[in-house]
């Protein structure tokens, strides 16, 4: 093994089937493909479409990423795949390839946590994670603040979302604006023309009696539905544009202020944000506002690297042979609902016979 290790990993979550591979925290190769079109008239993600896309799409898309890094796949020191959590069948198409193909090149297989990767991404851009790290994970399922001294054994959550996640919300207000799905990118779009003290759309678990850390916004998507059905009933024209600005600037008001508390609150002198919603502009702009004005250096990784992605897989897979964490065995299984104080799902030694598996995979198996 070289000084840095070589991982592949993969990532099949939800509607993407992502690859990526690195080398130590050196990004060579980050290859997705994506199954959104298909789901978009659905109005959202559907698990049955999604599994039979990760299927259809999983080795063109590793092969790709094998020839994008310029390797074979018998040059590889491990196989990391997203163990958890997300769509359990998406997710066991993951688990079962990777398994097939540590198996047949005889290399470590390693389980790792979805939120826990798309922490470890931001090395593949700004160099190691501090120690502690407090992160702020925005995306489609989830709406997470969690402090890691050790992003491959210790994750702990600080607050998450008590109903709709941040993403989820996004897509809810989309689809009543009759914008498409997903409704991320084109709020951000719109709002980017609009005003965002337009209307005052509520703020929800921010009094001086609720959690510190907890999200809610399925309040802020029934007062936003319901005041675009008033406008309606009443013959009104609706403005997009504002009520995507006020929407929007509701949402990311929440998750900065909140995310610059627990900064604070920790003694943490630093903030890293990470899943898909982490490529609003709008968010992204107040969170690096929000972190100058209370002292707090801002990480945040290209857009690229904050939808879900191999890349981040590979990022925690790297960093789980680096500091010699135990593989998983081959019962590894998906687990939909894997916690992530979990950051990987370790193996307990007994049926991970590399040294067996290598003399069966090198006449047999893989070439």
């Amino acid at each position: 093994m070289a000084d840095e290790p070589l991982v592949l990993g993969i990532e099949t979550s939800c509607d993407e089937t992502g690859v990526g591979i690195v080398r130590g925290t050196t990004l060579l190769a980050d290859a997705v493909a994506s199954s959104v079109d298909e789901h978009a008239r659905f109005g959202g993600v559907v698990p049955e479409v999604a599994s039979r896309a990760h299927l259809e799409a999983m080795v063109p898309t590793i092969d790709r990423a094998l020839k994008e890094a310029g390797i074979t796949a018998r040059d590889l020191d491990g196989i990391a795949v997203t163990a958890g959590p997300g769509l359990a069948g998406a997710l066991l198409v993951g688990v079962s390839a990777a398994k097939a193909y540590a198996y047949a090149l005889g290399k470590p297989l390693y389980g790792v946590n979805h939120l826990a990767s798309h922490i470890c991404v931001d090395q593949l851009e700004h160099g190691p994670l501090p120690e502690p790290t407090m992160a702020l994970l925005v995306s489609g399922g989830h709406s997470s603040l969690l402090l890691s001294s050790d992003i491959t054994s210790d994750v702990r959550p600080m607050g998450a979302t008590i109903d709709d996640a941040a993403g989820e919300a996004f897509d809810k207000i989309a689809r009543v604006l009759n914008l498409g799905f997903p409704g991320g990118p084109v709020i951000d779009r719109y709002a980017r023309e609009g005003d965002p003290t337009a209307i005052a759309f509520p703020r929800g678990l921010t009094g001086p009696r609720d959690p510190a850390y907890d999200f809610s916004f399925s309040g802020l998507k029934t007062a936003v539905a319901r005041w675009i059905e008033a406008r309606r009933a009443a013959g009104e024209e609706v403005p997009v544009r504002d009520v995507a600005a006020s929407f929007q600037e509701a949402v990311v008001d929440v998750l900065t202020r909140k995310a610059v508390r627990a900064c604070k609150d920790e003694g943490v002198d630093h903030l890293m944000i990470g899943g898909g919603v982490a490529a609003n502009s709008r968010l992204r702009a107040l969170a690096q506002e929000r972190c100058e004005a209370a002292g707090i250096r801002l990480r945040v990784p290209r857009p690229k690297l904050c939808t879900d992605n191999g890349a981040m897989v590979a990022a925690l897979g790297a960093e789980m042979v680096a500091r010699n964490r135990s593989a998983s065995d081959w019962d590894l299984s998906a687990d939909s609902s894997l916690p992530v104080t979990d950051p990987h799902v370790p193996g307990n030694g007994h049926s991970h016979d590399h040294d067996h598996v290598h003399e069966v995979s090198k006449e047999n198996l893989y070439s």
